[in-house]
């Protein structure tokens, strides 16, 4: 096996609001601080917190998403990959940094806990159809409505039976 895997699943907690910038062309560019926090108990059984921070990057219509409905302090699910950047400061030092790069994200938490919305799985703009062939009759070129479906029936639930 010559490829590698290189996959990053976060659920945390926002510790700003979304930075969100544009690039010359127009793509949106979101860049979050994710906080993870894992308990663990210590020999004598107290109880220790440890909190990571990390850098998470949306592009394109991701980015646009995460940049409207993500707020300081909500609850994110993202996976990405991790990205390891070297540069030369203003200050001709090198510096490094990590970046996860998200591909998928999903708000978690309830309407009102840090802003973030009810839910939402959002991924990547999946790619574009194929138009329609050109020399194919104009009859078929036409879209056909789709047949009505009758929506599916909801069972009687609140949004505290949900498991997470």
């Amino acid at each position: 096996m010559a490829r590698g895997i290189n996959k990053v699943i976060l659920v945390g907690n926002l510790g700003n609001d979304p930075d969100i910038k544009y690039t010359q062309s127009g793509m949106a560019v979101t860049r979050i601080s994710l906080a993870t926090t894992s308990v663990r108990k210590d020999r004598d059984g107290n109880t220790q917190e440890r909190t990571e921070w990390h850098r998470v990057v949306f592009f394109g219509k991701l980015g646009e998403i995460a940049g409207e409905y993500l707020r300081k302090g909500s609850q994110v699910y993202v996976e990405g990959s991790i990205r390891y950047d070297k540069y030369t400061g203003q200050d001709g030092v090198e510096k490094y940094s990590t970046d996860i790069i998200a591909d998928e994200m999903q708000m978690l938490g309830g309407r009102g806990e840090g802003g973030g919305g009810g839910g939402g799985n959002y991924e990547r703009a999946a790619r574009p159809q194929r138009p329609e062939r050109s020399d194919a009759p104009a009859a078929q070129q036409q879209r056909r409505p789709a047949p009505q479906q009758q929506p599916a029936p909801m069972d009687d639930f609140s949004d505290d039976d949900i498991p997470f």
